[in-house]
């Protein structure tokens, strides 16, 4: 029986939905399935079902790392960071991480798009074809996640070069994880110990807090560190994955390009729509059960392993009106690209705003931009929690 189950994850190709996920959705939308180090799991392919799970708190996103639970993955981060924000709110620290993520902080926009600018400058002059992920996504992800941690932007090829080990997906876990993630720890505790410069970002908050606020003095450099990391890893590896897949896919519906030119007012909602298509989660969003838990026609055991297909649920009919069409003046879109309930990702204003200015600039100043190479040349990475292209080669 075991033998038969389906193997999960899907396809790393992040421009075709996975073909199981229509099946899947119709047939069987709570289905029993192998992950990568063996383990069993329940995965929930309807967006009914995704939401229950991810606003239901008898399915618990922190004990997915407790010690003997079913994995998807082996841990190449610590287990308490597996909650972060958890952890954050437990330390009272949630104020000044939220005030960090604020889209609307002085002079973000500016600098957003001074850095967009600043960077196809660079394109222009290096002349086609060009990586898109290596000179756009990745530094402009990058740049924003810099400045929102309070770290200078020379440290970014570090930073993001340390995520293709932090997000790697292994069946076992592997030293070079544990080297890793302490390696990029020591770096941010030296720019939370180093002399003040009117540094407005999250460590200058942090390192301000432990001084000013009597209840703050047992917080360690450390636990300090430990939130900085873990918003820059999950904050930048996210948001540039979107990027590129956001990208490509405009690349594919060339007609798309023209269209947010002449309606540079519904780019809120065409960001939404680009949420909903891209499929660079990858794998499912875990959670354990906490106890016996009914779930559509099955019943999940506590203990049990659950993984949220978004892609399947952010394609179902029924909850969106012609789902294969991408339509970037959709109005009705209650996607789960940023989860729910308790988990539901609290960078989701910084992260629209982030998409939203790379792709006005990209489309008023690279209007003819399109892919250097057939879609189906492209490599996509493999072992890794999002679906991602090596590269994105591009000509305008």
């Amino acid at each position: 029986m075991t033998a038969e189950l389906l193997e999960f994850p899907l396809s790393r190709r992040g421009d075709v939905l996975p073909p199981e996920c229509a099946a899947l959705r119709e047939k069987t939308p709570v289905a029993r399935v192998r992950t990568l180090t063996g383990d069993e799991a329940w995965l929930v392919s309807s967006h009914r079902l995704a939401r229950q799970v991810l606003e239901d708190d008898r399915f618990s996103l922190p004990h997915t790392a407790s010690p003997g639970a079913p994995r998807q993955y082996a841990l190449t981060i610590p287990p308490e960071v597996v909650d972060n924000m958890g952890s954050i709110n437990s330390a009272g620290l949630r104020g000044a991480v939220m005030k960090s993520l604020n889209p609307r902080a002085d002079g973000l926009t500016d600098f957003l798009r001074a850095t967009a600018d600043e960077l196809i400058d660079d394109l222009l002059a290096q002349g086609p074809p060009a990586d898109f992920r290596a000179g756009f996504a990745d530094p402009f992800s990058a740049a924003l996640h810099c400045r929102v941690i309070g770290i200078p932007f020379a440290e970014w090829r570090r930073l993001m070069s340390g995520l293709d080990i932090a997000f790697m997906t292994s069946a076992e876990p592997f030293e070079g994880a544990r080297l890793n993630w302490y390696k990029d720890l020591d770096l941010m505790v030296r720019h939370l110990n180093a002399p003040a410069q009117g540094n407005a970002g999250l460590l200058g908050r942090l390192a301000a807090l432990r001084e000013e606020d009597p209840d703050s003095t047992h917080l360690t450099d450390e636990m300090l560190a430990t939130v900085a990391v873990s918003l820059f890893g999950a904050g930048a590896v996210s948001t540039s994955s979107f990027l590129v897949l956001a990208v490509l896919a405009l690349l594919q519906h060339p007609e798309l390009i023209g269209y947010l030119r002449e309606h540079p007012d519904r780019m809120d909602r065409a960001v939404d729509e680009l949420l909903r298509w891209n499929l660079s989660i990858g794998d499912g969003l875990p959670r354990l059960a906490l106890d016996d838990v009914e779930l559509g026609e099955v019943v999940v055991r506590k203990g049990e392993l659950v993984l949220v297909l978004v892609e399947a649920a952010n394609f179902d009919p029924e909850v969106f009106t012609d789902p294969e069409r991408l339509d970037l003046d959709r109005e009705h879109n209650p996607h789960l690209s940023f989860g729910a309930g308790r988990h539901f990702c609290p960078a989701t204003a910084l992260g629209r705003a982030h998409a939203a200015t790379a792709l006005a600039t990209l489309v008023e100043r690279l209007p003819e931009l399109r892919l250097a190479v057939p879609a189906e040349q492209l490599v996509w990475r493999t072992g890794f929690i999002k679906r991602l292209p090596e590269r994105l080669p591009v000509l305008w």
